[in-house]
């Protein structure tokens, strides 16, 4: 793709431009491993500085993520109602403000307060962002545009953890929380500058309650709610090792958080690949197959990760990059056919995409965190498992008469 078909449909952004847009969707799409990544190498040393348990420093990141979700329910809806950027303004400002709180929080109960409503600000920000997409960009180039927005945003997981440790061991944990505040306000300036994108005739002329109700009649939707189902299932394993990686290279194989750091930051490296190598290589192939085979390879991976990941921790990378890869491969082709099954409530696709997600994503750092024995064998276990579910619940859908534009055609 090249300049004249960004500027070509995002003609009317005067301060940022279209290649503006583009980077100000992509960094609206950092936010989530920004807030989580940033903080995971200091997760086994806040339990000894608060004074808890791992499992209760983990509900930061299982806070985080459920209230997080709660924020798109209410988010995506209102933006179709009010326009993208009030929603932005005051997700911004929400999540400043709670970023803030995190800094100073003097316990663990606090801190787990102020991630809940850093999560509801996050809320707003990204469902904002996805709905952004699809207002702006159609057909291949959304392909096009989904797939540098999320391998861009993959950078935030590589460097995050790095940026992390060096902040760490100068200013402390907190200092993640400060840096998170920072980027809130570049965020916030860049909503000023932002002009809107979805137009007065595509809002919702309804009450609040009626474009609340979008929701449900976007959920009702079969060829958009079974896909939208089946691709969320990956939240689980992927969640669950976000949420048990520092206590797997730290605790379990033991190395410092700076090792840890660049660990983490290959399997992101390898993520970024995935959009670039689906838009390049497998956008023409058959959809179906490309699902299934994703599926495949991340059972092969849960096996390998449960049979081998234990006897070194590159062994065990080697054997999770599998998953990564191909999730983060079909996550532009999962986007863009949940998109093409709805026409219009842009903000309650994007709202319900991000939902289910997103609590799947909470309940699999939950089941991650408990007291399994081996915590990498119950990990790779969590791969296969989900990813069998998603292969059969696939090949069902594809058999079913649910129709499904984009696949079945």
């Amino acid at each position: 793709m090249n300049k004249t078909d960004i500027i070509e449909i995002a003609v009317t952004q005067k301060y940022l431009g279209s290649e503006g847009l583009v980077a100000f969707i992509t960094l609206m799409n950092m936010f989530i491993p920004l807030s989580t990544d940033l903080y995971l190498p200091a997760l086994p040393s806040m339990g000894m500085n608060l004074d808890s348990s791992a499992a209760i420093i983990n509900l930061t990141l299982s806070a985080f993520f459920f209230f997080y979700a709660v924020g798109m329910l209410v988010w995506g809806p209102l933006s179709d109602k009010y326009g993208r950027k009030p929603i932005l303004i005051v997700g911004s400002l929400i999540y400043l403000l709670s970023s803030i709180f995190c800094a100073v929080a003097v316990d663990a109960y606090l801190l787990i307060l102020a991630r809940a409503f850093q999560g509801i600000g996050a809320g707003g920000i990204t469902a904002v962002s996805v709905a952004m997409v699809k207002d702006c960009f159609i057909g291949k180039k959304r392909d096009v545009i989904l797939a540098i927005t999320q391998s861009m945003s993959a950078l935030a997981p590589m460097i995050a953890p790095i940026i992390g440790v060096f902040v760490i061991q100068y200013v402390g944990w907190r200092g993640t929380f400060w840096t998170l505040s920072i980027i809130a306000i570049g965020n916030l300036v860049l909503s000023l500058l932002y002009q809107e994108t979805l137009k007065d005739h595509e809002r919702n002329k309804g009450s609040i309650l009626e474009s609340m109700g979008r929701l449900i009649v976007v959920a009702q939707n079969k060829s958009f709610f079974f896909p939208a189902v089946i691709f969320a299932l990956s939240a689980f394993p992927f969640m669950g090792y976000i949420a048990v990686s520092s206590y797997i290279y730290i605790d379990y194989f033991g190395l410092s958080q700076q090792a840890y750091s660049y660990f983490f930051a290959i399997n992101a490296f390898i993520s970024i690949a995935g959009p670039i190598i689906y838009v390049r290589y497998l956008r023409n192939f058959n959809k179906n197959a490309i699902a299934a085979g994703a599926f495949v390879l991340s059972i092969v991976s849960g096996i390998l990760v449960m049979t081998i990941g234990s006897l070194s921790p590159v062994i065990f990378l080697l054997s999770f990059i599998i998953m990564s890869f191909t999730g983060s491969a079909i996550r532009p082709f999962s986007t863009n056919i949940l998109f093409d099954q709805i026409n219009g409530d842009t903000g309650s696709v994007s709202s319900l995409m991000g939902i289910l997600f997103t609590v799947m994503g909470s309940c699999g750092m939950l089941i991650a965190s408990m007291p399994w024995g081996n915590i990498v064998i119950s990990l790779g276990a969590m791969i296969a498992i989900f990813s069998g579910i998603s292969l059969v619940a696939w090949y069902v859908f594809m058999k079913s008469d649910i129709p499904c534009a984009g696949i079945k055609e």
